[in-house]
């Protein structure tokens, strides 16, 4: 069993898979788009039977207490919010840990820790995984009051993410099935 924090949420722990896979959803749902994260998660459980060698994570920060997550799986994907891409709100960005630590504005992970600053300190433990970043731009993340929900722009292109997290599973052998096609 992995040790999380309490606050939180996993989905789809396995024990039988020689290779295991772990979605980290980074973001606080209080925050708009900054929830960006959470809602993939959302969608994932409601969308998708998760296979028992792929596990969810809605995490809200990232921090060293994922390091648990480096240790027992293979493969990582985190998604997260990203801002000052100059791209349009809603717009799908996909790199590598080491992309998001060489950039202070584009690509950049709108939280303070990083999956390369977590991939890092736990090749100082000994441990290794490999991992790829998903992140949508954001169009608000800052709201005068606490809010819950997407902008408009981010809302509409939440598919868009979702299917990018499913293609990139599938990519490395991880398969998700839509839950009305789980049943066919």
């Amino acid at each position: 069993m992995i040790d999380l924090p309490d606050n939180t949420s996993m989905q789809g722990e396995s024990v039988t898979s020689s290779r295991r896979c772990a979605v980290i959803c980074v973001g606080n749902k209080l925050m708009l788009d900054e929830g960006i994260g959470p809602a993939v998660y959302d969608a994932l459980l409601e969308r998708y039977e998760i296979p028992d060698d792929v596990s969810c994570f809605d995490v809200g920060c990232m921090s060293l207490d994922m390091l648990p997550v480096i240790r027992d799986y293979d493969f990582i994907v985190t998604v997260d919010a990203v801002d000052g891409t100059g791209e349009a709100p809603g717009t799908v960005f996909r790199f590598q840990p080491d992309d998001v630590a060489r950039h202070a504005g584009a690509m950049a992970s709108l939280h303070d820790m990083k999956l390369i600053d977590l991939f890092d300190s736990a090749a100082l433990l000994g441990y290794e995984a490999r991992g790829v970043c998903l992140g949508m731009q954001v169009l608000n993340m800052e709201p005068a009051e606490y809010t819950i929900g997407l902008t408009e722009p981010v809302f509409n292109a939440l598919p868009l993410l979702v299917e990018t997290v499913e293609a990139e599973l599938f990519s490395e052998g991880f398969v998700l099935r839509k839950k009305d096609e789980a049943t066919d």
